[in-house]
């Protein structure tokens, strides 16, 4: 099952009720604007505990096309990349390892 913005929204409303859910949502576009805004501009965005966030350039290269064998250009480009942090690497292999216990 996955997280979707909408549900991440909804978890942080019923979490705190004392919010509006307008004000929540314009809380998490702001954050998510923020770190897209940050990667675009080259920056990297550190979330302690969490992980990291930095931005990777590809060159241009020479590829392949998998169905022919034909030789493709491939454009430079840029890619997010996430690096996790300690206590997220921690948090999952805790839980990794108590439910193949069960």
């Amino acid at each position: 099952m996955s997280l979707i913005k909408s549900k991440l929204i909804q978890n942080i409303t019923e979490a705190n009720p004392h919010l509006f859910v307008r004000d929540v949502e314009r809380i998490v576009n702001t954050i998510f604007n923020e770190i897209t805004q940050s990667l675009a501009d080259g920056k990297r965005v550190e979330l302690r505990g969490f992980g990291a966030f930095s931005v990777q350039h590809r060159k241009q290269r020479t590829g392949r096309n998998p169905r022919t064998g034909e030789a493709v250009n491939v454009e430079e480009k840029y890619i997010p990349r996430f690096k996790t942090g300690k206590e997220l690497r921690i948090k999952l292999n805790k839980q990794e390892n108590s439910s193949n216990e069960s």
